[in-house]
Order: structure tokens, then sequence, then C-alpha cells
């Protein structure tokens, strides 16, 4: 449980990169746009690290609370990966759009007026908190909600504090990737190659939701059950991914 935690934020986290929030936080704060308002980028990328980093503690402690509960209830082992296979493939089922159906994705984007409104420490700080919630701003994977099941039913508030956390850490060091960029046509080119990858991205998390359904089943039902499962997840995100080709 404790690797497929992990795993699962980390995944959920970078692909919050691909979000309109994540491409408009490189675009608006980066050595360029903060050279003109008379700043320094890191100092600015380090308010916003920190600021996600709360938001990530303000996850956690959400996501500890739910854990304290389920640990009251003391789950027996089969209970809990069942849960955990139910979730894994409700996230991918929303994330392949199989259906044509898909979990709230929140289309809420930061407030780019505090950029002429607030001081730096405000608008980078502030940024950053609603970044690292994962659910204040556009939620670009079903790994994001994937994360807080997986946190509340391990029934550790220590462990889902910690995933909390480090989704939010994850989150605000996405902001780095605008470091290389030190003109205009860098930067252009930055954000054609960070926007190249929002494809692959998407399948990394569709796989992380694939494995986490895989080791549950395997758990619950031994191997043949679990290949049969992992099959039949891959081949809906296949479905997915080609229904989505022919309907762009």
């Amino acid at each position: 449980m404790l690797v497929l935690l992990l795993v699962a934020t980390a995944v959920a986290a970078a692909r919050g990169l691909w979000s309109p929030c994540g491409l408009s936080m490189l675009s608006a704060l980066n050595p360029v746009s903060e050279a003109t308002r008379g700043n320094r980028f890191w100092a600015t990328a380090c308010w916003y690290m920190v600021g996600a980093a709360a938001g990530g503690a303000l996850l956690g402690v959400g996501c500890a609370a739910g854990a304290a509960a389920v640990g009251r209830a003391d789950l027996d082992g089969p209970t809990m990966w069942l849960l955990v296979l139910g979730a894994a493939a409700v996230a991918l089922v929303s994330d392949s759009r199989v259906l044509g159906w898909s979990l709230p994705e929140h289309p809420r984007q930061v407030d780019e007026r505090w950029l002429r409104t607030y001081r730096r420490w405000i608008y980078a700080g502030g940024y950053g908190v609603q970044i690292g919630t994962g659910f204040a701003t556009y939620i670009m994977t079903a790994a994001v909600y994937l994360v807080v099941a997986l946190a509340t039913i391990s029934g550790d508030p220590v462990l889902a504090f910690a995933a909390g956390l480090l989704f939010g850490i994850v989150r605000g060091l996405a902001i780095a990737v605008a470091g290389v960029a030190r003109s205009a046509d860098q930067l252009r080119t930055l954000l054609a190659r960070v926007d190249a990858w929002a494809g692959p991205s998407l399948l990394l998390a569709c796989s992380v939701e694939v494995a986490v359904a895989g080791v549950a089943a395997w758990t619950l039902f031994g191997a043949v059950l679990a290949v049969g499962v992992t099959v039949a997840m891959v081949a809906a995100v296949a479905v997915g991914t080609r229904r989505s080709v022919v309907t762009h």
C-alpha cells in the first residue's frame, strides 16, 4: 500500500503540470516575466513551492482525518483491497473515458489579477496553495481522487498526511521547469515541448491506475484473475484512447 500510494501521489501531482493552471503558472512565473516585474525568478519560485507544500499539507489533513475514521473501523485485509480495486477501476474509467464519463474536473483557474494587485509573496504563495491542494483548480487526472481514496483506505493518518504533503511538494517543484527559459523565444519553445507531453502524461496516470488495480486483484484473487483484470483495464485505456483520437 505504501509504494502504491507514493507512486500514485507523485504521478497524479506531476500530471497537474498539463492543466490550464499548470501551464499558466509556467507562462506567468518564469525568469522572463519576473524580470519585467523587477523580481528574481528563483525567489518567486521558492514562495510558490512553499505555498504548494502548505496546500498539500491541507490536503493531507483532510486525508488523515478520513484515514483515522477508517482506522477506527478496523477493516480486514480483503475489504481494504476490494476498496482499492474499486477506486482504481473508477479512476481508470474516468481517465480513459471508455464509457464517456468522468469524475468532476473542477474547471477553475487561479486569478491572474493577483499578479498586478499583490506583492510577490502573496501571488506566488497564494497560487501555490491553490495548486497544492489538488482540488482548488483543474483536476487533470482521476488519479488525484485515487490518491485520496488510497490515503483514506490505508487507515494510517500519518501516511495519509504524508501523501498529501508529497502531492503539494511535487506540484510545487513543477515550477522549476520554467527556470530554463531566459528569453521569450525560449519560453515559447518550452511551453510547446511541455504541451507535447500531455498525452503521454495521461497514459502514465492510467498506467498507475492499472498497476494499483492489478496489485489489488493479485492480493484478492491470485495471479490468474489479476492478469485478467489488468488486461481488461489496458483494453479500456486502448479503447478510450482510440475514441479520443477519432473524436479529435
